[in-house]
């Protein structure tokens, strides 16, 4: 008979395949996972088929080869990225598949190795993988990312715990997170869904021309796109079925004008990125443009997420998550971005959403770029929020209204 572990795994999977992903009679799936997370795998694939997929394609990673490579082999083999890997996600795509991304690496695996490297492969993949990533912000298909602990990553979280109770506590919070925990998952995902849609459409009606951030480090105002759209929870792919594209989400979240954030913003969590932390950092921007920037841990990791390209030190998106989600009061820092940027209010760097302004999803990259929005090869979110921030909006006719005192909703 199957144990507690095995019932939430499986209805883990269950809400992968029908919260995350929605998947529909024929469809295709693509699932990336380590090779520790197999049995979760299985019952993913389990799941999709008895839903009606058509395929499901497992693409399995492991964190030891990953660092052997990134270790051993030559300097030139990280200029480039597989043309036929590419090609695959975008036929993928192209035929109306859906992709699975199952987060579980050690935040801290590429540390020594050398940031060149990191920097070259980032630059590499995400060129070739811009007509993906198009795919994906503008919802021409279905995609979602969980999380599943390794040894690696749950010994971050729990470093006082052995290795088998750091996974298992590990499993246990990200049960919690994802109201896995709970009798009915699935029903209760669409309660909470209906709840982030409510709080959306308060914002877009709202229609704040600026948002300005107060907080110990941070005093920063964003100023967004005229016309534009908030979002959060599940959304809508192009064929109009409804998926999550993270699980879990607390936030709701829209793009910003490119070029109209101005001050200084400091950090609250610390940022998994490539294999590095980066901790404790401040950026200052001036015209929507980070001219400074100072990290106490990472700051070369940092560095080189800045310079992949002239997007990346700009913003793609602002998110409002309140200090009292869930995820921020189990008090647990998860150095993993899916977990922490619910917890707390984040802002990201690089590609924003053409989805945050009237028919951006229809819009090519130039004429998005044309409406103000940002455009990068990387989208990396970065933690802000605590219990001592307040936000204001200001209005379009210059009226400003609290959003969050104290870290809440206001």
């Amino acid at each position: 008979m199957a144990n507690q572990f095995e019932r939430n795994l499986e209805k883990y999977a269950e809400l992968a395949v029908k919260v995350g992903l929605n998947i529909q009679q024929g469809q295709s799936l693509w699932v990336n996972a380590s090779i520790q997370q197999a049995p979760l795998t299985r019952f993913i694939a389990q799941k999709a088929y008895e839903a009606g997929a058509k395929s499901v394609h497992v693409e399995w990673m492991d964190d030891v080869i990953t660092k052997l490579r990134y270790t051993l082999a030559p300097d030139d083999s990280f200029d480039t990225y597989p043309a036929w890997r590419a090609q695959a996600v975008e036929e993928l795509a192209e035929n109306g598949g859906a992709y699975l991304l199952i987060e579980s690496g050690n935040p801290e695996l590429l540390q020594g190795v050398k940031p060149e490297r990191i920097t070259a492969y980032s630059k590499a993949a995400g060129k070739a993988l811009v007509k993906w990533r198009e795919y994906m912000t503008s919802y021409k298909m279905t995609w979602s990312i969980l999380a599943a602990p390794s040894t690696g990553w749950a010994g971050k979280v729990f470093p006082d715990l052995p290795e088998d109770e750091a996974v298992a506590a590990l499993w246990e919070e990200i049960f919690k997170a994802t109201r896995v925990d709970q009798d009915n998952p699935v029903q209760v995902w669409e309660r909470h869904n209906a709840t982030l849609r409510t709080k959306v459409e308060e914002l877009n009606a709202k229609q704040y021309r600026k948002l300005h951030y107060r907080a110990p480090g941070t005093e920063l105002s964003v100023t967004l796109p005229e016309r534009h759209i908030w979002c959060g929870g599940s959304t809508v792919n192009e064929q109009g079925d409804a998926f999550n594209p993270n699980v879990p989400t607390e936030e709701v979240f829209v793009s910003p004008l490119k070029d109209g954030t101005n001050g200084v913003v400091r950090s609250t969590k610390p940022l998994s990125y490539q294999g590095n932390l980066i901790e404790n950092f401040t950026l200052t921007f001036e015209n929507g443009r980070v001219v400074d920037f100072q990290a106490e841990k990472g700051y070369e990791a940092l560095k080189g997420l800045l310079e992949l390209d002239e997007g990346a030190r700009h913003l793609g998106e602002v998110a409002l998550v309140p200090h009292e989600s869930p995820i921020s009061a189990s008090n647990i820092i998860f150095f993993n971005t899916l977990f922490d940027e619910n917890a707390s209010n984040h802002l990201a760097l690089g590609k924003a959403f053409g989805f945050s302004i009237p028919d951006g999803t229809k819009m090519s990259v130039e004429e998005l770029t044309k409406a103000g929005l940002n455009d990068s090869i990387t989208h990396v979110d970065f933690m802000i929020g605590s219990a001592e921030m307040d936000i204001d909006g200001e209005r379009a006719d210059g009226t400003i209204e609290p959003i969050f005192r104290k870290g809440n909703w206001a």
